[in-house]
């Protein structure tokens, strides 16, 4: 089971933080974003494909959840 981690962060006013800070959030959303999408093709790959086999291991079958899979970040 691929399980997302979420840091809550408190609430920063953009119009009070410094451009070097803003630059920084900016940056994060975008790779957080990307991540995002790439794992939402994962999903949508695996629902098109009635198993998914890795170096012979069957890791994903329709019937049964995920096993043995993960993405290093």
């Amino acid at each position: 089971m691929i399980r997302l981690l979420r840091k809550r962060s408190k609430q920063k006013d953009l119009l009070k933080v410094s451009d070097a800070e803003k630059i920084r959030l900016l940056k994060e959303i975008e790779i957080s974003l990307q991540q995002k999408l790439v794992e939402a093709k994962l999903w949508q790959s695996l629902l098109e494909v009635e198993s998914l086999t890795i170096n012979g291991n069957i890791v994903y079958r329709g019937d049964e959840p995920l096993s043995g899979f993960f993405i290093r970040r």
